[in-house]
Order: C-alpha cells, then sequence, then structure tokens
C-alpha cells in the first residue's frame, strides 16, 4: 500500500496510515492499495461492505457510481489492446472528501501517469484527482480505436487482395473482443454522465461541466464501437463475396478449359478409332497436320475465350 499526501501537485509520502483518517490542513491524500488492505481500510473509513465485496469478487464488475453516507464508491475500466485483444482492467475508487483510494487487480497505465499529471496540473483536491484519472481512461479508449482501425483497413485490403481462410478466423475474433468490449462502454459511459449531472456533494459543480467533455468523447466511444459491430458485419460479407467470386472465377477457368479440350478430344476420338478405309491415315503429312490443326483450334479457342474476359 502506498499513502501519499497531495498538495498542489507536490507529493509525500506517508508511513503512518493514521493519519489519513484526520483531513490534512492542506490537500488530500491519495492511497494505491491492494485487495490485502481493504480491511484495514475499511475499519479506518468505514467503506461500505457492499463496496468492499465487489472489489474482492473475481467476476468483472460493470462500472458504476455507488453513494454512501460520506464516501462514494466507483468503478471504471481501463482498455488495452494488446495481440489483437482487448483488455478491461477494471479501477475501483473510493472517494471521500479528503482523500481517494485507488485499487486495482492488474498494473493500469493510467494509474502510472499520475503522478506526473498532479504535478503538472498541480492538483490539490479529491475530486480534481479523480477528474484526470477519469480523462486519461477515456481517452485511452481513443488509441485503442486507432489501433482498431488500421486493423480493419488492412483486413479489408487483404481481403479484396487475396483472400484466405485464415481471414474468417481473425473476422470472428476481432468481432467478439469488440462486443466484449462493446458491453462495457454502455455503463461506462452511463457512470460519467451520472458525475456530469447528479447533484453529489463530494464533487465540486465547477467540476461537473469538466465531466461533461469527458461525457462527449466516452459517447463517441460508444458510437465507434458501433460502428466497428457494422464494419466486421460489412468485412464478413466481404469475405463471403470474395470467397464466392474466387470460386466463380476457378469455376470459369475450368469451364473454359474444358470446352477447348472438347474438340480435341473429338478430333483424338476420331482418328484414334483405327478403321482399314481411313484415307487420312496414309496420308504423307497428315499426322503434322493434324497436329497443327488442333493447336490453331486450341489457340484460336484461348483468345476468344480471352477477349471476352472469361479467361
Amino acid at each position: 500500500m502506498k499513502i501519499r499526501l497531495v498538495q498542489n501537485g507536490l507529493i509525500t509520502e506517508i508511513d503512518d496510515i493514521e493519519e489519513t483518517t484526520s483531513p490534512p490542513y492542506n490537500g488530500f491524500y491519495w492511497i494505491e492499495a491492494g485487495l490485502f488492505d481493504l480491511d484495514v481500510l475499511q475499519q479506518l473509513f468505514g467503506l461500505h461492505d457492499l463496496a468492499i465485496e465487489d472489489c474482492i469478487d473475481e467476476e468483472e464488475q460493470r462500472p458504476k457510481l455507488e453513494q454512501y453516507h460520506d464516501h462514494y464508491f466507483i468503478v471504471i475500466n481501463s482498455i488495452q489492446f494488446t495481440n489483437h485483444e482487448i483488455f478491461l482492467r477494471e479501477v475501483n475508487l473510493f472517494l471521500g472528501e479528503h482523500y481517494i483510494i485507488t485499487i486495482t487487480k492488474y498494473p493500469i497505465d493510467e494509474m502510472q501517469r499520475m503522478p506526473a499529471l498532479l504535478r503538472e496540473e498541480e492538483v490539490n483536491a479529491a475530486d480534481l484527482f479523480l477528474y484526470h484519472l477519469v480523462d486519461q481512461i477515456v481517452e485511452s479508449y481513443f488509441d485503442v480505436i486507432d489501433q482498431i482501425e488500421i486493423m480493419l483497413e488492412n483486413l479489408e485490403e487483404q481481403i479484396l487482395l487475396n483472400t484466405q481462410k485464415s481471414q474468417l478466423n481473425q473476422i470472428i475474433g476481432l468481432r467478439r473482443e469488440i462486443l466484449y468490449a462493446k458491453k462495457m462502454i454502455g455503463p461506462q459511459r452511463d457512470l460519467i454522465a451520472a458525475l456530469n449531472k447528479k447533484e453529489l456533494v463530494l464533487i465540486d459543480d465547477k467540476l461537473q461541466k469538466y465531466f461533461g467533455d469527458i461525457h462527449e468523447n466516452a459517447v463517441k466511444v460508444a458510437e465507434s464501437f458501433e460502428t466497428f459491430r457494422d464494419l466486421i458485419a460489412n468485412l464478413r460479407e466481404a469475405y463471403q463475396s470474395a470467397l464466392s467470386g474466387r470460386a466463380n472465377d476457378i469455376a470459369r477457368i475450368f469451364t473454359a478449359l474444358t470446352t477447348i479440350f472438347m474438340p480435341l478430344t473429338i478430333v483424338t476420338g476420331i482418328y484414334g478409332m483405327n478403321f482399314t478405309n481411313m484415307p487420312e491415315l496414309h496420308t504423307r503429312y497428315g499426322y503434322f497436320i493434324v497436329l497443327g490443326f488442333m493447336f490453331f483450334l486450341a489457340l484460336g479457342m484461348y483468345l476468344f475465350f480471352k477477349k471476352k474476359d472469361w479467361l
């Protein structure tokens, strides 16, 4: 557990957790805790049992805001896109008047950037810390959106140029990841809307306008993932169309080749009957004449099909 006193961006490490129970003269306490620290924190700050259970629960919690007597419990999801997989990392927050407690089960990039951001913005209040953290988390979604857009464009280009069976697995996998993220984006948008519109005693009224700006970005994120779902459907249709077109091309080529060899088969069949009275069999140059005839016949049919764009 890390305990920090934040005063106008100046961060001071605190060793004694008991100091955090009383409001500092200036600033607020940022407590970065783990799951094993919850018992101590619950006793010190009177954290609600239901919120503690949500933190410990192994199942993913939907983004939400719970208001208790003297603190709020907030769940929000950070996002990562690695190896074509979307990972949502749950961030649990307890917001009090003079403290904010952050609890994560996995390393969160946005959390690691917070100390530098606190210094840069000279943050001096717990609700302002909350604003900057939520803003960082929502902004990270746009980075993932850019990566997915590039991936979709490359996949579409590959499908159009060279359709392969492996591309279907990519489409299905990406669709699954997008639907997984989309399931959490709606509640997250509603959470930020609540931070923007609700009368929250522990959040300064002036910050609600800033949360409104974050909410607009959250709406854009939700719309982008909705668009991705439609694009994935279009990609799948394009893949099926490309496969059908490829099968048609192969069938057309085989049909044309069969048509070219059909008259050649007839000629060879006629001269392979071995009747005694066949004048052409005794012609001195008959073999070469027939071969030449077959060659020019096949060449003529090939050029005809090529002109008609059947080959």
